[in-house]
């Protein structure tokens, strides 16, 4: 089997084949792929969130599929249907595009919420029910969800237990001049994401994501995670602070990343990088705070400046 550090490097240089200055965005799905966790993208159109998904799961050669979501969706739509088959004269089961292993729930915020709750048992318990019978999803499963910031018209906010879902929230965001030059010649004649092949096993992730809880971590950045994850539920400027699922997300995530970097152990600069990912898509903000045009990131950001870690107790 090959190791964390071999396995990360070789889907990333394949993907950069494809999302052209973003080697940062990429380790992060890999973070979460590792965690075995979901990922919210909020970005504007045409960024490459669509791309992303693909190369990640063309080079690990597992399947993905692509779901749109529309008002008119129904959560059938997501989950798969029973057809009666009139040969056999019994129903069969018909899978929809959530039995895929990389799910792209492009604009979930567009489907009605009962379709959006049709993925909640999916990304908790990695299973759906289906006119009473319950069918298990392939392993690795990750929902890649997107969603537009800047368009809100007709869509549905998702509910905050549905984002508690979320392991982190991501920003691919503009690429910069010479890397937009660099996109341009690339799509000359044919786009990269047709000759992407396979280039690790996708079936060892799941040995590989074991590694990630022997990973390290010392008693004073447990208590360094806490007392972020405290400062968020006591934020005057925050109606709902950070859940245990959040601080898990922390803790998980900062050994991924830990792992993926080389490392058998977690350090401070682990946890500051990936706390406004793990934790402002948790946060509600008071509504005083969000008139004055405050953000969930920037008082998570407070919050790092503001929390200090007793390196008295570090090994």
């Amino acid at each position: 089997m090959t190791t964390v550090g071999e396995f990360t490097d070789r889907i990333i240089g394949n993907v950069e084949t494809v999302i052209v200055g973003k080697r940062e965005k990429i380790e992060l799905l890999l973070v979460a792929l590792l965690c075995q966790g979901h990922v919210l993208l909020e970005d504007v159109p045409g960024t490459g969130k669509t791309m992303l998904a693909r190369a990640a799961a063309a080079s690990m050669g597992i399947s993905f599929k692509r779901l749109q979501c529309t008002p008119d969706l129904l959560p059938n739509d997501v989950t798969g249907v029973s057809i009666f088959n009139q040969q056999s004269a019994d129903f069969e089961f018909r899978p929809g595009p959530v039995f895929a292993n990389i799910l792209l729930a492009d604009e979930i915020n567009r489907a009605t919420p009962r379709t959006q709750a049709a993925l909640l048992e999916a990304m908790q318990e990695r299973q759906v029910t289906v006119d009473g019978v319950t069918r298990p999803l392939p392993a690795p499963f990750l929902v890649l969800a997107t969603q537009n910031p800047i368009e809100y018209e007709g869509t549905f906010p998702l509910p905050e237990a549905q984002l508690d879902r979320f392991l982190m929230c991501l920003s691919l965001g503009y690429p910069a001049e010479d890397d937009e030059i660099r996109i341009l010649r690339k799509l000359r004649k044919q786009h990269p994401i047709e000759t992407v092949g396979q280039v690790v096993d996708g079936a060892e992730l799941l040995d590989l994501s074991a590694v990630v809880s022997d990973v390290h971590v010392d008693e004073s950045i447990e208590r360094y995670i806490l007392a972020i994850i405290q400062a968020t539920r006591s934020h005057h400027e925050l109606a709902l602070g950070a859940s245990p699922r959040g601080s898990l997300a922390l803790y998980k995530t900062s050994q991924a990343l830990a792992v993926l970097r080389g490392r058998d152990y977690v350090l401070p600069d682990d946890v500051k990088t990936l706390a406004p990912l793990t934790l402002s898509h948790r946060l509600i903000l008071r509504p005083e705070s969000q008139l004055r045009g405050r953000t969930s990131q920037a008082i998570v950001e407070e919050i790092l400046e503001n929390t200090e870690l007793d390196v008295g107790k570090l090994e």
